[in-house]
């Protein structure tokens, strides 16, 4: 295997050699469990760990690697490597940190496309989608709809779900499938391309395990069995992993997620919503928030039903989640700024006593 098959590009060459790495061996990270790290290359995995400075320079937990990172390391014995720079990256995608406010979380990098899976007998749900169409637009990485479990429903209903999407996610590519029957599983094989990179979101239990399983002809992950009250596979992922399949496709797997948390995704939520956006045009304020404000087209289009009320009511939603994140984000930054200007008025005090 060599690094373009990884997803390495001349563009982290020129970035590699412009900030004097080129002394360092360069490698892709395809798993992380905390803060030690597996590192691959064209001819060994490593297991790595960040050196001293990298990690104590770390303004916050997006400067550390996380999978799909490009980074530079030297091997310092066999298959140990350390880790001394993580190169530019292209795409990132990332949500608000579970229990940390005003922080993110970045779920995997240098990403191609997002393959959001939603499993259409219990786990459907058009505003978890939005959600994560949101987090995609905002990365620059190009959503994927994927219905999985489509043997568990008639197809009526499977026609129900695909012309909801085409109304509320119009222009999304959707590929319906089924493990069990193998049904769209060739359509989904054909969509992976070598030298891309894609990376699985979405709940526990929805078949992202077993989609891999599938893409790479074995048994490459586990998964477990089949809920009798839930009808849902059991969580088995408990960490993220980047898997080069057969092919020449990347996909990187993900624990299920139970929060999709937005940050300051202005810019994807105003594509994810792209209707209420070009609807908020026409709105007589340009800095109506859409709730209750005289002359806001996009509650007149709502009030006219030719606006879907959940998916307006999820945009607000997300709106202020948007808001009160920054806010939160802004309030850290401030405090961070009053704790260093206190230690630098101890060091100077500090100085002059002891002069």
């Amino acid at each position: 295997m060599n690094l373009k098959e990884l997803g390495y590009s001349q563009s982290l060459e020129t970035y590699r050699l412009e900030n004097g790495l080129g002394s360092f061996d360069v490698g892709r990270v395809i798993s992380e469990h905390k803060e030690r790290y597996v590192v691959r290359d064209d001819k060994n995995e490593y297991d790595a760990e960040v050196i001293g400075n990298l990690r104590f320079t770390a303004a916050s937990r997006a400067d550390f690697p996380a999978v799909g990172d490009w980074v530079a390391f030297t091997e310092f014995d066999e298959g140990k490597a350390l880790i001394h720079k993580v190169l530019t990256r292209n795409t990132v995608i990332q949500r608000q940190a579970v229990g940390s406010k005003g922080e993110k979380q970045i779920i995997a990098s240098n990403i191609d496309y997002g393959l959001i899976v939603q499993a259409v007998d219990r786990d459907f749900n058009i505003n978890r989608a939005q959600r994560y169409l949101a987090i995609c637009y905002e990365s620059g990485v190009e959503p994927v709809i994927m219905l999985s479990k489509i043997d568990l429903i008639d197809e009526a209903r499977l026609n129900e779900i695909l012309e909801s999407l085409s109304r509320g996610l119009p222009g999304v590519p959707v590929f319906p499938f089924s493990s069990e029957s193998e049904a769209g599983l060739e359509e989904v094989k054909s969509f992976i391309r070598p030298g891309q990179t894609y990376c699985l979101l979405g709940s526990s239990g929805v078949g992202k395990s077993t989609l891999i399983n599938h893409l790479s002809g074995s048994d490459l992950m586990k998964t477990g069995s089949i809920s009798s009250s839930t009808s849902k596979g059991k969580h088995v992922t408990s960490h993220r992993e980047l898997i080069v399949l057969p092919g020449g496709g990347i996909i990187i797997d993900n624990p299920g997620m139970r929060e999709v948390g937005i940050t300051d995704s202005a810019s994807g939520i105003e594509a994810a919503f792209d209707t209420i956006t070009q609807l908020a045009g026409s709105c007589r304020y340009s800095d109506c928030r859409h709730i209750n404000e005289n002359g806001c087209a996009v509650l007149e289009a709502l009030e006219n039903d030719e606006l879907d009320e959940s998916s307006y009511h999820n945009y607000i939603k997300m709106e202020k989640e948007k808001d009160h994140f920054e806010s939160t984000q802004a309030e850290r930054k401030s405090k961070g700024k009053q704790l260093g200007k206190v230690i630098k008025d101890m060091k100077k005090t500090y100085r002059k006593n002891n002069m």
